[in-house]
């Protein structure tokens, strides 16, 4: 016999538990399943296991979209500031790191707790193990059929996330339900991820592996000033894991390695200052000298001159060539290490004020298999809040 329930959410991870805990607090029923073993993966892993949950600094123009009005709405409706209260309810303490993101003190295990027992205390119940087999849509609601049976429910929420990480169980399910209701989908591809070279690039960044600077990357119209590292693959670190968003395959990345970005004449004021330094010795004092003898040969750089022997013209065009170092990446590391999916479910289909699709009613997708993706730093998770809470609220009121 089929079990009936108001609202079936399949996906256990952040936005599918806060999404069920708001339903439940209305007092409609509602039940989770996941095909995973462990609800909230993702949660567990982020930021070295201490949960990188939010942003403070969160605004639409931190999220990559289509249509890049649509996070508004649900962004303006629950913010960073209402995530801390409800920390604070569940004595969660939290500390800020850099760009205004926010860790737990203590273990991310402490925000699973919390989802957990916000959902029980809202009635509502989880069944982990569960695979889906089939969704259809009836004239009273939704038939589920499932591998331990079947579910008759007139609201379903798709929670199922994106495509990066697989090893954690990450599916196309919500694009493959998306498109069964006539949805488009963005064409999905990894974001927050590594860029990978190839030939005599790949060998050169293979031989700094390790090593990092603060640099300025930029891709398409963004740019990114954080640290990047050289890996026996290519490029990580965050300001090329921001970057890897917007690129695209075929594109040219830019570095910039001034030792001001904004261009300040450094090395001509460097002339002034110590005039029997080497040019070496100055890039030096901002960057890695490994990194300062690879660019000396690949920007055929006088990096043994002294300042004092050099134009002012030449150290202005020396700087320039640091202010824009251009190659192309041959690809990136895939899903195997992105954090995040770009692309997704398109917006157009949905309401931005409740999730829910414009094509079937009582079917709603939420958190990162949207076609909206945070910037590195926490955004995700307040997407995953944000949009939960928007179809969450809605389905409570109805």
């Amino acid at each position: 016999m089929a079990t009936t329930i108001d609202t079936l959410v399949i996906g256990a991870g952040a936005a599918g538990l806060f999404c069920a805990a708001e339903i439940g607090r209305h007092g409609k029923s509602v039940q989770i399943i996941d095909h995973a073993a462990k609800p909230a993966e993702k949660v567990r892993i982020s930021g070295g296991g201490r949960c990188n949950f939010t942003n403070i600094h969160t605004a639409p123009a931190n999220f990559l979209s289509e249509n890049p009005h649509f996070a508004k709405s649900a962004l303006a409706r629950y913010t960073p500031l209402d995530f801390c209260d409800l920390l604070a309810t569940h004595s969660i303490t939290w500390h800020e790191k850099t760009l205004g993101q926010l860790f737990c003190d203590g273990r991310s295990s402490a925000i699973i707790e919390m989802l957990l027992d916000e959902l029980s205390a809202a009635g509502g119940t989880l069944a982990l193990g569960v695979e889906v087999t089939e969704l259809r849509k009836e004239p009273s609601g939704f038939t589920i059929n499932t591998s331990t049976g079947a579910f008759l429910a007139n609201r379903v929420v798709i929670a199922t996330g994106g495509l990066s990480i697989p090893k954690m169980g990450a599916t196309g399910f919500a694009y493959d339900i998306a498109r069964q209701f006539e949805h488009a989908v963005i064409p999905p591809r990894p974001a927050l991820v590594p860029l990978t070279f190839s030939g005599r690039l790949k060998d050169i960044f293979a031989s700094l592996s390790g090593v990092a600077a603060n640099v300025v990357v930029r891709a398409g119209r963004a740019a990114f000033e954080e640290a990047m590292l050289f890996t026996h693959r290519g490029l990580s670190g965050p300001a090329v894991l921001q970057a890897s968003s917007y690129w695209r395959e075929g594109e040219e990345i830019g570095i910039d390695l001034r030792p001001n970005s904004r261009g300040t004449d450094a090395f001509v004021e460097a002339k002034i200052t110590s005039p029997k330094r080497t040019l070496a010795a100055t890039m030096a004092d901002h960057l890695p000298r490994r990194l300062v003898e690879m660019l000396s040969v690949e920007l055929n750089l006088p990096a043994d001159t002294r300042l004092a022997d050099l134009s002012d013209r030449k150290l202005e065009d020396i700087e320039r060539a640091l202010g824009d170092w251009r190659f192309t990446p041959t690809g990136t590391e895939g899903w195997r290490t992105a954090e995040v999916t770009a692309g997704g479910i398109d917006t157009a289909g949905l309401s931005s004020k409740t999730m829910e699709s414009r094509n079937v009613p009582g079917l709603y997708f939420i958190g990162e298999c949207v076609d909206v993706t945070g910037w590195l730093g926490g955004y995700n998770f307040q997407w995953a809040w944000a949009s939960a809470m928007a179809a969450g609220r809605a389905i409570g009121l109805k």
